[in-house]
């Protein structure tokens, strides 16, 4: 158990998912179905079967991802976001465990895209290796890393806290642990067009 994992799994995690249970909107989804096509695109040959997303909270990606695959997989460390994906009609196939990313409860390479996005930059840097090798070793085709991004590991401040987030060329820390993954795409999602914070992303493939 780390810190944070800790504060996400109290009442901070729960009041956080409250406040964007009814977020979903439609316009919402349509921007993340949009955001994921960029994503997935051409690159990804063959079409995942299978999608697990590591950190979901209530599920806005999952939303979008139905349209790409039916067999989608959720981890989420808060109790309260785990019960507003099971509460959520459109998400009534999703399969969600309560869990984090340090021990996901599959097989080696059992799915075949795994991804996060906004999770790891909640990750402590002594930490954020194990999250890694366990992502790589649960996928079987592609991983996907959507995240905050600077040239240098830094620490900003989250709600005035101290240690709770964290920046760095997150591409970069994948394909340097795991020399294996190859890239086939990158880019940005620009907020005033898109569904993210200014988050640049990436899609490995394992060799």
């Amino acid at each position: 158990m780390t810190k944070q994992l800790d504060l996400w799994r109290s009442e901070f995690g729960s009041e956080y998912s409250k406040r964007n249970n009814n977020r979903i909107t439609d316009e919402d989804s349509q921007r993340l179905i949009r955001d994921w096509g960029k994503i997935l695109g051409h690159a990804v040959t063959p079409k995942p079967k299978s999608i697990l997303e590591v950190g979901c909270n209530i599920g806005r990606n999952l939303v979008a991802l139905r349209h790409f695959t039916d067999d989608l997989h959720a981890v989420e460390p808060n109790p309260a976001a785990c019960q507003a994906v099971r509460d959520n009609p459109e998400l009534k196939d999703v399969a969600i465990k309560e869990g984090d990313g340090f021990s996901l409860p599959y097989d080696d390479e059992e799915i075949d895209l795994v991804f996060t996005s906004g999770v790891l930059i909640h990750v402590a840097p002594d930490d954020l290796g194990g999250m890694v090798d366990e992502i790589f070793r649960v996928a079987r085709h592609y991983i996907v890393c959507i995240e905050y991004f600077s040239h240098e590991p830094e620490e900003v401040k989250y709600r005035d806290m101290e240690g709770y987030l964290f920046k760095r060329d997150f591409g970069r820390f994948y394909i340097e642990r795991h020399p294996g993954l190859r890239v086939l795409d990158y880019g940005f999602l620009w907020q005033p067009l898109d569904s993210s914070d200014d988050s640049n992303w990436w899609l490995f493939a394992k060799r």
